[in-house]
């Protein structure tokens, strides 16, 4: 992914998702943010208000794997699957396209869930199967390359993932809506379906962005019965 990231049809859908992030993080609050997984070596965090935000690369080992730079974010190695973090200390959690290159996505989410204070946010950023890039994934031949190779899942579908976990969706929104073409020219000519597509057809972008906040379980207190039971049969007096 950040071999494809670097390319210019990369470049572009980051462009878009610094954006639809910049627009969604500096409303969300907290003492600490986490991101799992770095696609790109750009900094989608710079906008949010956090102070102290940690990035979980499971590739940080790797030999002359270097992308921290001057960030000033913290990068950590640990497996999705298994965060090397305590329960209920996360305020914010970032998932971009984490869940789509992921064996066993459903353990990342409950990963996700353990670490999130009640209140918290995941951001999700994921492609669209139902859109122009779905259907190029289909036809394409070399599905094995990122971003193709991935397992592409509708909003619906995690949405229904999410509320099983016990969160609420709080915002979605597609974006990207050109086609996945590498031409510079033909691309920039095709800037009005950018437009167009937010406003007749806002589910079928490229990509999306979903924000659900894990629900908090309030106990109701059963309040005790102060008056006598009813008897089932009187008593006459003696």
């Amino acid at each position: 992914m950040r071999r494809w990231y670097a390319t210019k049809l990369g470049q572009r859908l980051l462009a878009s998702e610094r954006a639809q992030l910049n627009s969604v993080l500096p409303n969300l609050f907290g003492y600490h943010l986490l991101q799992i997984g770095l696609p790109s070596k750009d900094d989608l965090l710079a906008s949010s208000r956090i102070s102290h935000r940690v990035i979980l690369d499971p590739d940080v080992r790797r030999p002359g794997h270097d992308v921290s730079g001057n960030s000033p974010n913290i990068h950590l190695w640990g497996k999705p699957e298994s965060l090397p973090l305590q329960s209920d200390a996360v305020d914010v959690v970032v998932l971009p396209h984490t869940l789509e290159y992921e064996a066993h996505p459903h353990e990342v989410l409950r990963e996700v869930d353990r670490v999130l204070v009640a209140e918290g946010h995941v951001v999700i950023l994921g492609f669209n199967p139902w859109s122009l890039w779905g259907i190029w994934r289909l036809l394409r031949f070399h599905r094995r390359r990122p971003p193709w190779s991935g397992n592409f899942r509708s909003i619906p579908r995690l949405k229904d993932w999410l509320a099983l976990l016990g969160f609420d969706p709080v915002y979605t929104r597609s974006y990207f809506f050109r086609p996945p073409l590498k031409h510079h020219g033909v691309m920039n000519r095709l800037a009005f379906l950018e437009c167009i597509g937010r406003r007749w057809w806002p589910f079928l972008g490229g990509a999306y962005i979903l924000v659900a906040r894990k629900r908090v379980v309030s106990l109701t207190p059963i309040k005790p019965r102060w008056r006598p039971r009813r008897r089932l049969m009187g008593v006459d007096p003696a």
